[in-house]
């Protein structure tokens, strides 16, 4: 799909320079005549796991970002939000854009590397919390994970960065690429503790994760790269003191779905805000 009647679909892949990488999203540069049934419908026809559809914009880098899953509207979206921002970009030059979403304020930075363009968000103020010991129980259920393969090094929390995650630490590769789950099971879980992904993730080295993140919530079954769940899970890592308080990591993700992407996340000592980065491209 590339038009509707009046407004054009944009596609363009977010947290990769290759189509063929990272995660796609849908972006439609002005929403603003579009009501809330026919975003739902592009985003569900084009089938990727969010769209970002901007509206009201300013004339000084502001808008007004609104994010649709297949089945229904998210709060926030790192990787729609890079996607739209590189969009913004390539049409009227690299610079610094503010987003206003359902969430709270996002400031955007492209700049230019080469021939690549590459976004940085700044996340709303996060925070994590504990998860209570039947919902784990339920989850590793659902995902048919015993307990004993988690990492105890890194204990099981629900972070937030404009969205909530489930971050859940697996104790080696093997176990983070083996990935079948009850979609029905993980769903309502899912709904009932308003989560919009799982984090798992996998300890390469000090500043370096493997991550995958199942979305039964926005109707697919994974995500490719999660902006989103990067920033929730920077966040999380500062909290509980696994990295320090200045210090940037490495989360790759998409690679056992074939479509590898790589999200780099900030943290700045005194601004308790996430930075996510990462490339984008247009596809076809």
């Amino acid at each position: 799909m590339s038009s509707l009647p009046g407004h054009e679909v944009l596609r363009y892949t977010a947290f990769s320079a290759d189509p063929a990488g990272g995660n796609p999203a849908g972006v439609v540069l002005d929403a603003s005549t579009l009501d809330d049934a026919a975003m739902l419908a592009v985003a569900a026809e084009l089938g990727y796991s969010e769209s970002a559809f901007l509206t009201a914009p300013d004339g000084r880098g502001g808008h007004t970002i609104r994010y649709f899953s297949p089945k229904a509207e998210v709060p926030f979206c790192g990787h729609a939000t890079v996607a739209a921002a590189i969009a913004l970009a390539e049409r009227d030059g690299p610079g610094d854009l503010v987003f206003s979403t359902a969430a709270g304020t996002v400031p955007v930075t492209v700049t230019r590397e080469g021939d690549e363009l590459r976004a940085t968000l700044t996340s709303v103020e996060p925070h994590t919390t504990d998860v209570a010991a039947d919902d784990l129980a339920e989850a590793l259920a659902a995902l048919d994970w015993p307990a004993a393969d988690l990492d105890p090094a890194l204990p099981p929390r629900i972070a937030y960065a404009g969205a909530r995650h489930l971050v859940l630490a697996a104790g080696s590769r093997e176990r983070l690429a083996d990935l079948s789950y009850d979609f029905a099971r993980l769903e309502a879980l899912m709904h009932r503790l308003d989560l919009t992904t799982l984090q798992l993730v996998w300890r390469e080295s000090a500043t370096v994760f493997h991550v995958r993140d199942p979305f039964p919530v926005g109707g697919v079954v994974e995500d490719p790269a999660t902006g989103a769940a990067a920033a929730a899970f920077g966040a999380y890592a500062r909290e509980l003191g696994l990295v320090p308080d200045e210090t940037v990591l490495t989360l790759h993700q998409g690679t056992d779905m074939g479509r590898p992407g790589t999200l780099t996340v900030a943290l700045h000592a005194g601004d308790a805000r996430i930075r996510v980065s990462g490339t984008g491209t247009r596809i076809g």
